[in-house]
């Protein structure tokens, strides 16, 4: 029996997913559970398992392509069947080929008005191109390729020495995430400095990173000032009694926020293999979709490429998000005597609409207060 490879619901709130690539190749072979596909959404990227064994006989959707949950995208087969395609055939639905058919001349709906209007911004004479989509369709990702390969508008780029680089589906999402945030919050920003000189000795001899420390002294903050772990509501202001810790995770192409769940009821070693794990099924795009929702607060390493300042975006619907900088030795005043510590820049971008300044201001001092102390052998 054939086995229907169908769009996954990957989270509640996940309505369609995009093929980035196969990961199998058309007769191939793959074995149950055997990573087929990846796919894309406004949440997560991460290689989809085959659901059985089986060689993979018909694919209904490329790469590139953006389908609705539920939709049939391949389907298997128990014996390798060979395929012989005429040419100008794009699939096989059903057992039927099919091949694109061009619309009659003289058809003015067989652009869309996002593409028509996409071809007169930038230029393009859309009969140059050929489309992709249902029936010959020209889609607006045949456009941007179209760009892309310098024709027309390229070849006057490249003189210009540019280039345009299409957006991929997770640029675009944390485009339009960053822009919403700012404009769904008042943002504001406080920094602080914070001595490390007791977490670098206690590190010493252990495999830890600064990250746990951080996720540790903010749960604890927190608990003083509980305000920083909540959100805004259309009722009022929703406090959350669970503390769920985003970890800001860059990745090639883009960035991704997993999710360490009850941070304030785990030490530090735990910490640090939750985060461990995290960051590198996060890059690997091994992540389930559950593991990138439902963050209470964030927290971003900067420092980690060297930075030591920054003003972080709030990941919504969250108050705050936290800046880690690079740690680094400095000279600083102690006892009115000159000192070389290892000092770190915190910053905290937080929403005025919720909490003011000096709320902010608190709970950074006590951040910094449980940064600096030496006393971490309870909280392993």
């Amino acid at each position: 029996m054939p086995t229907d490879i169908i769009m996954p619901q990957l989270g509640e709130s996940i309505a369609e997913g995009t093929v980035v690539r196969w990961l199998i190749p058309l007769s191939g072979r793959v074995e149950k559970d055997q990573s087929l596909l990846e796919v894309e959404t406004d949440k997560v990227a991460l290689e989809i398992p085959s659901p059985a064994a089986g060689y993979l006989a018909e694919v209904f959707v490329k790469e590139g392509e953006t389908v609705p949950v539920g939709t049939l995208i391949a389907r298997l087969a128990e014996t390798k069947v060979e395929q012989a395609v005429p040419p100008g055939v794009i699939s096989r639905v059903g057992g039927v080929v099919v091949t694109p058919v061009a619309p009659p001349s003289g058809v003015s709906d067989h652009y869309s008005p996002a593409v028509r209007q996409l071809a007169k911004e930038k230029g393009v004479d859309l009969s140059q191109i050929t489309g992709t989509g249902a029936g010959g369709r020209v889609t607006r990702k045949d456009v941007l390729e179209f760009l892309a390969k310098g024709e027309p508008l390229g070849v006057r780029r490249e003189a210009l020495g540019e280039e345009i680089l299409p957006f991929t589906p997770m640029r675009k999402t944390i485009a339009e995430r960053m822009v919403n945030s700012r404009r769904a919050s008042a943002h504001v920003v406080t920094f602080f400095e914070a001595d490390f000189s007791g977490i670098a000795r206690f590190r010493e001899g252990r495999n830890l990173t600064y990250l746990p420390f951080v996720i540790n002294a903010v749960t604890r903050a927190m608990k003083d000032v509980p305000i920083l772990n909540s959100s805004w509501g259309e009722a009022g202001i929703v406090l959350k009694r669970d503390i769920h810790m985003g970890i800001a995770v860059a990745l090639e192409d883009g960035l991704l926020v997993p999710v360490v769940r009850h941070a304030e009821r785990k030490g530090l070693m735990q910490l640090a293999e939750e985060v461990a794990d995290l960051a590198e099924r996060a890059r690997t795009k091994k992540l389930n979709p559950e593991e990138v929702q439902g963050g209470t607060f964030t927290i971003t390493n900067h420092g980690g490429s060297g930075s030591l300042f920054s003003t972080p975006i709030i990941n919504q619907p969250q108050i705050a998000i936290l800046g880690v900088g690079a740690v680094q030795k400095r000279a600083v005043v102690i006892n009115d005597a000159i000192a070389v510590r290892p000092m770190s820049y915190l910053s905290l971008s937080f929403d005025h609409r919720v909490i003011d300044g000096a709320m902010a201001d608190r709970f950074m001092s006590r951040v910094k207060t449980y940064l600096e102390q030496s006393d971490w052998e309870k909280f392993l």
